[in-house]
């Protein structure tokens, strides 16, 4: 029985690989920081994508806030980070698979690309970012948190041990950039990435691109998850009306999220067919970033957003330093010792100061967790 299994699965295997294009990055050239036996039954990046489905980090997603803090308190069907997630894998696969892309790599980059997010968005992640620089550890960048995650606080601060494509993946994505076009930074080292990580932690700018157009292509649909879905939610939200959508930009994009997704899409597919890069046409391109900056102003930066987001940042140093009284004067009762470091390794316990624990204990929160956290320690309102 085995002897057949094996053949069935070596089979599949070469089947999969043999429908590739040529350029996808295939399986046989991917490596792990740490040697292991390969998995007969899976390709590495199969078995990437199942380590960060199975983790406990993914499995927070769907507490996580993914534009309008707090809403999903009271309306389920707002996005939260989990279905952003479900999103940026559906249509970077869909796209991989008309580039003839590998995606199965697209899927574990897609599934782990915002792990490292820490609660209520990006709100949190400004507001825990100056607590991190006010405590000398640089600044926080959720992108270098998720790479930390599958690399030092995943099972109990071993790490997952991902390929260096899945990793660099990870670590190489941002939405927030707008960019016409992605062409892979080709022969990328641990060194390359250690260097980027110093240079955005010392708050400082720096080029970078994914490693392989797989990455490319979920670098580029981050954006197009997002920026549809958002208009949604602040409709949903009574933040803004369909008709407050600029009109040059719908007779081009669409004015639904499905219009403007299949839009984009489409303009990737064509625009990038047989190229050593994963890039949107001129036109799209400039229209995408005009509803960028539509967003940014009505929906993002909205003083009804921000009002309600106030508390995160008045919180969040409060939080930080009970957190670090906790650790330096030994409270097991505190719950980053019961829920978090009572968990981890030795290694992880040795190589990271209490600054860098509280961070990374924070940045794994819930917003309901966290929520819970200020309301024991912080009501009534001590400031």
């Amino acid at each position: 029985m085995d002897q057949k299994l094996n053949k069935i699965f070596a089979d599949i295997k070469h089947k999969t690989q043999c429908s590739l294009g040529p350029r996808a990055f295939r399986d046989a050239r991917a490596w792990r920081m740490k040697d292991e036996i390969e998995d007969n039954m899976r390709t590495k990046f199969a078995v990437d994508r199942d380590r960060i489905l199975y983790s406990g980090a993914y499995r927070r997603y769907h507490g996580k806030t993914q534009v309008f803090s707090f809403t999903n308190l009271i309306d389920e069907e707002m996005t939260n980070r989990n279905l952003h997630i479900a999103y940026v894998s559906q249509i970077s696969r869909t796209i991989g698979k008309y580039l003839g892309l590998n995606t199965e790599l697209i899927e574990a980059i897609a599934l782990g690309h915002d792990l490292g997010h820490p609660p209520f968005g990006h709100d949190g992640e400004t507001a825990l970012s100056k607590a991190c620089v006010a405590h000398g550890i640089g600044h926080f960048h959720h992108n270098i948190e998720s790479l930390h995650i599958v690399d030092h606080i995943s099972r109990k601060g071993r790490g997952l041990n991902l390929t260096f494509q899945v990793r660099d993946g990870i670590v190489s994505h941002d939405g927030e950039v707008h960019n016409t076009l992605l062409k892979p930074e080709a022969n990328k080292t641990e060194e390359r990435i250690e260097e980027y990580i110093k240079a955005k932690k010392a708050g400082r700018d720096f080029s970078w691109m994914p490693g392989t157009l797989e990455g490319c292509v979920v670098r580029i649909t981050d954006t197009i998850a997002y920026i549809g879905q958002d208009i949604e939610d602040a409709i949903r939200f009574n933040l803004l009306k369909r008709e407050d959508l600029p009109k040059e930009v719908t007779e081009k994009l669409g004015n639904t999220n499905s219009q403007i997704i299949d839009t984009l899409i489409k303009s990737v597919i064509v625009n990038s067919h047989e190229q050593d890069w994963i890039a949107f046409d001129e036109e799209t391109s400039y229209y995408l970033l005009e509803l960028k900056k539509f967003n940014y102003k009505h929906i993002y930066t909205d003083e009804n957003v921000k009002t309600s987001n106030r508390i995160i940042h008045r919180t969040m140093g409060l939080l930080f330093e009970k957190y670090l009284e906790d650790i330096t004067e030994g409270n097991r009762e505190s719950k980053i010792f019961k829920h978090f470091l009572d968990f981890k390794s030795s290694a992880y316990l040795e190589k990271f100061s209490p600054p860098e624990q509280v961070r990374d204990f924070i940045a794994t929160m819930t917003d309901r967790y966290y929520n819970e956290e200020i309301k024991d320690h912080f009501l009534p309102w001590k400031w």
